[in-house]
């Protein structure tokens, strides 16, 4: 028993995912990730208020540490507001 659960933490192995969409408050994010012993890998994505979208690719490894690209889609969508006069 002591050897199985030893060789188990010396290797993490793991994935998951999952993604929100609530159209009630905007919220429209995801995210994704996969272990395998020292080297963990991943991304995440959100909707930002002015329509685009940010996505960030990662990985982790114990020789080039944690390691983030991130990129940006989409045409940005300013919303004008209108003069009130009171």
């Amino acid at each position: 028993m002591e050897f199985l659960l030893k060789r188990s933490l010396a290797n993490p192995k793991y994935e998951f995912s999952y993604g929100v969409e609530d159209h009630h408050t905007g919220d429209i994010h995801s995210h994704k990730e996969t272990r395998d012993g020292d080297h963990t890998q991943g991304e995440y994505s959100l909707h930002e208020p002015d329509g685009t979208v940010r996505t960030v690719k990662y990985s982790v490894d114990k020789h080039s540490g944690f390691n983030a690209v991130v990129e940006k889609s989409g045409h940005p969508q300013h919303k004008h507001q209108k003069n009130s006069y009171y």
